[in-house]
């Protein structure tokens, strides 16, 4: 019997029966359905903005303008309460509290002065292009009160003190839920409460502005001084001459 050189196929292993194809789990508990895909032509839906604020706090008191990117345009200075804060007894008609938005400025060539509505000195220079400027008088406190700082005159700042002044009402700060927002043009708000109180206080030093090399920095001072615009002037040794001003 000769031999059968003839190639035979090799015996296949059993295949699996075929799966019906898989579909995707509907979203559900712990799950986030993926993004519709937006048609040719159309662009996919805006991300919303987060916008992030900063509180200036007795541990972290201070933030530099400068490292946040905000050295540019204008800052705005804002500050709001509550005016109807002095209490009153029940047959006593509660009188609202009036707060005063103000600073003490210094500039790198050594003049120095005050921005406020007392003596009509709302900006500094009072003559040219300010570099401070109050836009008004607001005596509710519904709105509060602005003050605009040119951030890019920082080369021209040396040292600027934002406080606030009871002009009108009984001393009440625990109230009146004081508090100051700094909006620049870039990055986040930066927001400084007048969360402490001295009942015997008209003034509140509330954050100082230095220019430390270039570097624009915020300090949150929240300081209550018994006494007015000289005796903040006195604390903080600005040096100036005072008398007797009204609105």
């Amino acid at each position: 019997m000769g031999i059968d050189y003839t190639k035979r196929p090799k015996a296949q292993p059993p295949q699996p029966p075929a799966q019906p194809p898989s579909t995707p789990p509907a979203p559900g508990y712990g799950q986030q359905a993926p993004a519709p895909t937006p048609a040719y032509g159309q662009q996919p839906p805006a991300q919303p903005v987060s916008l992030s604020k900063i509180t200036l706090t007795k541990s972290a008191p201070s933030i530099s303008l400068s490292k946040q990117g905000a050295t540019t345009g204008q800052v705005r200075v804002n500050l709001s309460w509550t005016a109807n804060s002095s209490g009153g007894g029940l047959f006593r008609k509660a009188k609202g509290i009036d707060l005063d938005l103000a600073c003490l400025w210094e500039f790198t060539d050594g003049s120095k002065g005050i921005v406020q509505a007392l003596g009509n000195s709302f900006q500094a220079p009072r003559d040219g292009q300010p570099i401070i400027r109050l836009d008004g008088d607001d005596r509710r406190g519904a709105g509060g009160e602005n003050m605009y700082i040119d951030l890019s005159a920082t080369n021209r700042i040396r040292r600027i003190l934002i406080f606030a002044y009871i002009y009108e009402g009984t001393p009440n700060w625990a109230s009146a839920n004081g508090v100051v927002t700094l909006s620049p043009a870039s990055g986040p708000e930066i927001e400084v409460r007048l969360d402490e109180a001295d009942q015997s206080a008209i003034s509140c030093a509330i954050a100082l502005l230095e220019n430390r090399g270039g570097e624009l920095v915020i300090n949150r001072e929240v300081r209550y001084i018994r006494g007015a615009q000289d005796k903040i002037d006195e604390a903080y040794g600005w040096g100036m001459n005072w008398r007797g001003a009204r609105k």
